[in-house]
C-alpha cells in the first residue's frame, strides 16, 4: 500500500515564494506511458499532473515556477507554455545531460532567488507548507527538508532530527523493525541560494544523498509536514491517485455525482451498458449494452467500451477503444490504444499510446505493451 495522508491544508496567500520542480527524469518506472508523453504532464483524471501541482503551490502564494527538465521537454512546453493558462509564471531550464538533483538546481542558479522551494517532480501532493517555511525562517536554516510518516520506511531513507530539528544523520532504507524513525524525505524543501556555492558547474551531484548529508551539522533542519502526499511514479500509485481523487482522499472532496462512489459522466456520453462507481468518464465516452465500467475507473474522452467488456479498477486516457468481451483490471491504457476482443489484461498492466493488443490475447500482471506496437 503506497503512503498517503490528509489533513486539510491550510493557505497562506500572502506569502510570495518562487517554486523548482525537478522533473528531468525519464519517468521509468511508468513506461510506456511515459514514452510518449513526459511526466510532469501526464493526465491526472482530466488534469496534467504539473495543474495539480500548480494549483497547490498557489495556495501558499507561489506563483513563480522553474521547471528543471531534460526529458522531452518541447512536449512539457506544448501543453504547459509559460504558464499564463495556469495563473503561474512558468520557466525552463533544460539540462543537456542528466546532472542529479543536485546538478539540475545548480543549472538554473541564474533564475534563482535568494530563497526558494524545491519539489520532486514525482510528487502529487497537497501539503501544508506553512509550518515548513516558519521552521526554516525561524531557525536561519541552510536548507529545510520537509518529512512525511510512512508507515513502512523500509522502502525509504529515513531522516534522524534533534529536537531542534536539526538534521543528525540519513539512513537508507533501514529494516522495519530497527528504524529509528519512520519519517522519510517527502521531496519537498527550503533552500538558501548559498547552498548552490558548494556545487560546481555541469557536475552530476545529488541533493539528497551529497549535498544534504555534507550540510549535516551545518545548517541543515528537517520537519513533518502534513496534509496529502503520494509518489505516482509506479503504475499502482499511477491509478491510486485517481482514486484518491474520486473519493475525495485529495482535495477535500469528491467531482463525482453524488459525492463519493459517485458516478461523473462528461457531455454527449452514451450509456447503455452499467457503470458502476466510482467512475469518471469524460466527454463523448461510449459504453454498449452489456459492457460494465467500474468499480474505480476512469475513461477518458472519446472512449468506446464494445459489448460484454469489463472495465475495474483501471484508467484508460483518450481515445480507447476496447473490444468485446473482454476484460481489463488494474491497468493504464495510454491514449488512442484499441484492445480487441476477449482481451484479458492486468492487473499492474501498462499499454502504451497507440498500441494494438491482438484479439484473444492475455496480458498477465506486470506486462507492458510498446507505444503503437501491433
Amino acid at each position: 500500500m503506497a503512503t498517503r495522508v490528509w489533513v486539510a491544508a491550510a493557505t497562506q496567500p500572502d506569502l510570495v515564494m518562487q517554486a523548482l520542480i525537478l522533473a528531468g527524469g525519464e519517468g521509468t518506472r511508468l513506461r510506456p506511458l511515459t514514452s510518449t508523453v513526459p511526466k510532469p504532464v501526464v493526465p491526472i483524471l482530466d488534469r496534467p499532473h504539473l495543474v495539480h501541482m500548480a494549483d497547490w503551490l498557489k495556495r501558499f502564494g507561489v506563483d513563480d515556477v522553474i521547471l528543471a527538465c531534460g526529458h522531452m521537454a518541447d512536449g512539457i512546453r506544448e501543453i504547459a507554455g509559460d504558464g499564463t493558462s495556469l495563473g503561474i509564471r512558468l520557466r525552463y531550464v533544460e539540462e543537456p545531460e542528466p546532472r542529479g538533483t543536485g546538478g539540475a538546481i545548480k543549472e538554473a542558479e541564474s533564475l534563482l532567488d535568494d530563497q526558494f522551494l524545491v519539489f520532486n517532480g514525482d510528487i502529487l501532493a497537497d501539503l501544508d507548507l506553512a509550518p515548513l517555511l516558519a521552521h526554516h525562517e525561524q531557525t536561519g536554516a541552510a536548507a529545510t527538508i520537509g518529512l512525511i510518516a510512512v508507515e513502512d520506511p523500509s522502502a525509504f531513507g529515513v531522516v534522524v532530527t534533534a529536537e531542534d530539528g536539526s538534521v543528525e544523520a540519513f539512513i537508507e532504507k533501514p529494516p522495519r523493525d530497527e528504524a529509528p524513525t519512520n519519517l522519510v524525505n517527502a521531496g519537498v524543501y527550503v533552500i538558501e541560494k548559498r547552498v548552490l556555492e558548494g556545487i560546481t558547474p555541469e557536475q552530476n551531484v545529488s541533493i539528497e544523498r551529497e549535498v544534504f548529508p555534507a550540510l549535516t551539522g551545518n545548517g541543515l533542519h528537517a520537519i513533518e509536514v502534513s496534509g496529502y502526499w503520494l509518489d505516482i511514479g509506479t503504475p499502482e500509485r499511477y491509478l491510486e491517485a485517481h482514486w484518491d481523487l474520486l473519493d475525495g482522499t485529495l482535495g477535500g472532496g469528491s467531482g463525482l455525482d453524488g459525492g463519493p462512489g459517485g458516478v461523473s459522466l462528461g457531455f454527449d456520453c452514451e450509456v447503455d451498458g452499467e457503470v458502476n462507481g466510482p467512475a469518471w468518464l469524460d466527454d463523448e465516452v461510449k459504453v454498449a449494452a452489456g459492457a460494465s465500467v467500474g468499480p474505480r475507473a476512469v475513461i477518458g474522452a472519446g472512449g468506446v467500451i464494445a459489448a460484454g467488456a469489463e472495465i475495474v479498477d483501471s484508467v484508460l486516457l483518450a481515445g480507447v477503444e476496447v473490444g468485446a468481451g473482454a476484460k481489463i483490471t488494474g491497468t493504464v491504457i495510454a491514449s488512442n490504444a484499441k484492445i480487441g476482443e476477449n482481451v484479458t489484461a492486468g492487473p499492474d498492466v501498462v499499454i502504451g499510446e497507440g498500441a494494438t493488443v491482438p484479439a484473444g490475447t492475455t496480458l498477465e500482471p506486470g506486462a507492458r505493451v510498446a507505444p503503437e506496437v501491433s
